[in-house]
C-alpha cells in the first residue's frame, strides 16, 4: 500500500530465547517446588535440610533437560552493520544482526541502532523451524512472500537446503539425535527418583551417572556440526560469527553436577554407608528398626496364674 510495504504486521512474533513452551515447563516445576514447600514444615531435624537440598537439586536437574528442548540459545552470535534494509533499494541502515540456534530452528533478530530509522520501526525478530513436522524451506517461502527484511532473509537462506551451505541438514540431523538424547535422560531422571525413593541408593547412584552420560551425549551430538566448514555470514562489511550459547553451557553444567553426584553416592555406598543413609534420611529408621525393648510391662495377673 505504501510502495510495496504492508502498513502493518501480521505475523505473531516469537520470542528468541523464551517462548510459551518454555514458560509451561517451569511454572510445572515450580507448582512442584511450591507442594514441597508446603510439607517442608512438617519435616524434622537435620532431615528437613537434606530432604530440601535433594528436592530441589532434583527438580532443577528436571527442569533443564526439559526447557532446554525449546530454548533457542544453543549457538548465539551477534553483529553489527550497517545494510540494505529492503530488497531492490540501495537505503542502508545501521543495525544489530542476531542469530539464534536452537534444536528447533532459528531465530534471526534484527534491530536498528536506533529503532526508528527511514520513518520505520526496524525491530524483528523471526523464527524459521525445522522441528519434526515443521517445513523450513515453507516458512523461508512466506517470509519472502510477506517482504521481511534482507538481513533476515539473507541469514534464514543460508539455513535453507537450497542453500549450497548444507547447514540446514547439519544442523538439523545434529538436533534432532540431541534432543532425543535428552528425552531419554529425562526417563532416566524420573528412574533415578523412583530409585531413591524405594531405597535402592546405590542402583539410584548409577542411574544418576547414566543421565549425566546422556547430557553428555546430547551435547557430543549437538557440537558435531563444528565439524564440518560453516559458511561465511556477510553482513555487510562485517562478519556473523556465532559461539555456544546458555543453553549449551547449562546442559554442559548440569551434567557434570550428575556426574560429581552420581560418583559421590556410589563412592559412599562403598565407603561410608550410614553417612549416605543419614543424607537419605534412612539411617534412624533403621535404628529403630533394630532398636532393642529397653523395658517390658507383664500382667501380675497371668504371672501368678503361671501362664
Amino acid at each position: 500500500l505504501f510502495d510495496g510495504v504492508y502498513p502493518f504486521y501480521p505475523q505473531q512474533r516469537k520470542a528468541a530465547v523464551f517462548d510459551i513452551s518454555t514458560i509451561t515447563v517451569i511454572v510445572v516445576f515450580l507448582t512442584l517446588a511450591c507442594s514441597f514447600l508446603l510439607i517442608f514444615p512438617g519435616i524434622r531435624g537435620r532431615a528437613r535440610l537434606y530432604w530440601t537440598l535433594r528436592v530441589l537439586l532434583s527438580l532443577f536437574v528436571g527442569v533443564v533437560i526439559v526447557v532446554v528442548q525449546f530454548t533457542g540459545d544453543w549457538e548465539t552470535g551477534w553483529v553489527q552493520a550497517n545494510t540494505s534494509y529492503k530488497s531492490f533499494s540501495r537505503v542502508q541502515v545501521n543495525a544489530d544482526i542476531g542469530l539464534h540456534i536452537g534444536l528447533a530452528g532459528v531465530n534471526v533478530t534484527l534491530r536498528g541502532n536506533p529503532v526508528n530509522q527511514i520513518n520505520e520501526t526496524i525491530n524483528y525478530n523471526e523464527h524459521f523451524p525445522w522441528n519434526f513436522g515443521a517445513d523450513y524451506d515453507r516458512s523461508y517461502s512466506e517470509g519472502l512472500k510477506k517482504g521481511l527484511p534482507s538481513p533476515i532473509l539473507y541469514v534464514a537462506e543460508k539455513f535453507s537446503t537450497q542453500s549450497p551451505c548444507a547447514m540446514h541438514r547439519q544442523y538439523r540431523i545434529a538436533s534432532h539425535y540431541a534432543s532425543a538424547m535428552l528425552w531419554v535422560a529425562f526417563c532416566t531422571w524420573i528412574i533415578c527418583n523412583i530409585l531413591f525413593s524405594m531405597p535402592v541408593l546405590i542402583y539410584g547412584g548409577y542411574m544418576l551417572l547414566v543421565t549425566g552420560a546422556f547430557m553428555i551425549f546430547s551435547l557430543l551430538s549437538f557440537s558435531t556440526v563444528r565439524n564440518s566448514p560453516m559458511c561465511l555470514i556477510q553482513i555487510g562489511t562485517r562478519t556473523l560469527h556465532i559461539a555456544y550459547g546458555g543453553s549449551f553451557w547449562l546442559m554442559l553444567t548440569i551434567g557434570l553436577l550428575c556426574f560429581v553426584a552420581g560418583i559421590t553416592i556410589v563412592a559412599m555406598h562403598y565407603l561410608n554407608l550410614d553417612l549416605l543413609k543419614a543424607f537419605f534420611d534412612l539411617h534412624e529408621d533403621k535404628a529403630e528398626e533394630n532398636q532393642e525393648m529397653p523395658e517390658v510391662f507383664v500382667n501380675p495377673h497371668f504371672v501368678n496364674k503361671g501362664l
